[in-house]
């Protein structure tokens, strides 16, 4: 499939270096810090397709020492402006290898694998990240759920692209992020649970949990339809013992 990396631009990294946590990303990370205190033993994290570094100082602040990769140099070249201190490394697409023998308690992957585009490519990812992990380390996967692609929501539009409904899993979708000053659509691959759960096996890993975080009335954004269908899935996956 062709696709590209609508992350690597400088103009996109530029909008993203400015976008923390609003209205609909607020739910993505609101339930990650009750996650890691319960399902993370150590402190070594990785942030497996870091950006601009959001997630990266997101998992800093959680007291975590963090490593954050991307395969886009304008978004490490953001993160770092941003944070200096911080440890952001440039990687080539799919592979993994610079790490070298470095392991770690927790990989969080926020967002990233909406972008990759094959069962085959996912699964060879996974499997990578599976050799990185501690013996009973966990990766966090947070994907975009199916349905944000029809749907409108606090932070995005989809009204534009309406073929987005006939989209089965492994197919092409568009998205406006309108929290950033950057109107222009991202292209993501849609991804069904079932075919999540069969890259994860294939991986030699399993999920051992499963959310789909809903908003709540009291929270202080003006919400469209996330107090009734969840925009996001998180995965929490370890090793298949197996």
């Amino acid at each position: 499939m062709d696709i590209s990396n609508v992350y690597d631009d400088a103009k996109r990294a530029e909008a993203y270096a400015r976008l923390e946590f609003p209205g609909t990303y607020y739910l993505a990370y609101r339930d990650i810090p009750e996650i890691v205190r319960t399902q993370v033993g150590g402190r070594a994290a990785l942030d497996f397709g870091c950006g601009t570094g959001r997630s990266t100082r997101f998992l800093e602040n959680l007291g975590l020492k963090t490593v954050g990769v991307d395969i886009a140099p304008d978004m490490i070249a953001k993160a770092r402006e941003r944070d200096p201190r911080g440890d952001y490394r440039l990687i080539a697409d799919g592979d993994l290898s610079s790490l070298g023998g470095a392991v770690f308690d927790l990989v969080l992957s926020a967002f990233t694998f909406d972008n990759v585009p094959t069962m085959q490519k996912k699964v060879a990812i996974f499997q990578q990240l599976r050799g990185l992990l501690a013996p009973e380390g966990r990766i966090i996967n947070l994907v975009s759920a199916p349905e944000i692609y029809t749907h409108e929501w606090a932070s995005f539009s989809t009204k534009d692209f309406p073929e987005n409904r006939l989209a089965k899993s492994g197919d092409k979708v568009k998205i406006i992020i309108t929290d950033t000053d950057d109107p222009r659509p991202v292209e993501d691959i849609v991804w069904s649970d079932e075919d999540y759960q069969e890259v994860y096996g294939r991986a030699g890993l399993v999920a051992i949990s499963k959310q789909a975080p809903l908003a709540k009335e009291s929270e202080p954004y003006q919400w469209v339809n996330e107090t009734r269908i969840a925009p996001w899935i998180i995965y929490v996956l370890r090793r298949n013992a197996r």
